[in-house]
């Protein structure tokens, strides 16, 4: 009984240390930059895309903006790769958040709130998958932290997937097309707000030396032009 008990809090100890080291990753290691990303996409291959589809399920396991994530994959892999890669990588990691959180995390949860916990799980049970539909849609539901709580509770991993794969669709498909117009929009700044704002400051520059000129040659007491 009393290694049974260990074992519990053991695991609950790893799935703490695990989240911890999530945080701490997730405060001390910036994101890849564009042209660095862009790197690894250009010319890739089928091996090159399954690494990024795990690499983003790994990042996703600490708390990390996913939506951030899915605007930089719109940015350099462009709208229909970036859509494939940030919702099979989105999948994949909330799959392993919950499967961390039920092996981890449940047993001792379970012998914490014992029956306080009975509640909780009835709901989930019966109404699992619309709960974690409308946490799934709702934005300021944090990915991670939806993923392993999941997995604390008595949820059924086919109404989780479910729920977890048709609620990433509207976000990431906004997200990853934000990223995807980047380029467009730069252009469209470029040409409408840029080259406007360059004229009106020649224009002034202009301007300023042609006073500048009048009143030199007013002070030196030659005859100024007309205008």
């Amino acid at each position: 009984m009393r290694t049974a008990v260990d074992g519990t809090w053991l695991r609950a100890a790893v799935l703490g240390l695990l989240v911890a080291v999530g945080v701490v990753l997730a405060l001390t290691v910036d994101l890849p930059t564009v042209g660095a990303v862009r790197a690894w996409v250009d010319g890739a291959g089928a091996p090159t895309w399954a690494a990024l589809v795990l690499g983003l399920a790994l990042v996703l396991l600490a708390p990390v903006p996913r939506s951030a994530l899915s605007v930089l994959l719109g940015v350099v892999a462009g709208f229909g790769p970036g859509l494939a890669v940030a919702l099979a990588g989105g999948l994949l990691g909330g799959l392993a958040a919950f499967g961390l959180g039920r092996a981890l995390g449940r047993p001792a949860v379970t012998r914490l709130a014992g029956r306080r916990l009975a509640r909780v799980d009835g709901l989930m049970t019966d109404r699992g998958f619309w709960a974690l539909l409308v946490g799934r849609l709702t934005p300021v539901v944090p990915f991670v932290v939806l993923g392993y709580g999941a997995g604390l509770t008595a949820v059924r991993l086919a109404p989780y997937a479910l729920a977890t794969a048709l609620g990433l669709v509207p976000s990431t498909v906004l997200q990853v097309g934000i990223g995807a117009s980047a380029g467009a929009l730069a252009t469209w700044a470029t040409t409408f707000t840029v080259v406007p704002v360059v004229a009106a400051a020649v224009l002034v520059l202009a301007g300023l030396a042609a006073l500048a000129w009048r009143r030199r040659r007013a002070a030196a007491g030659d005859p100024v032009p007309a205008s």
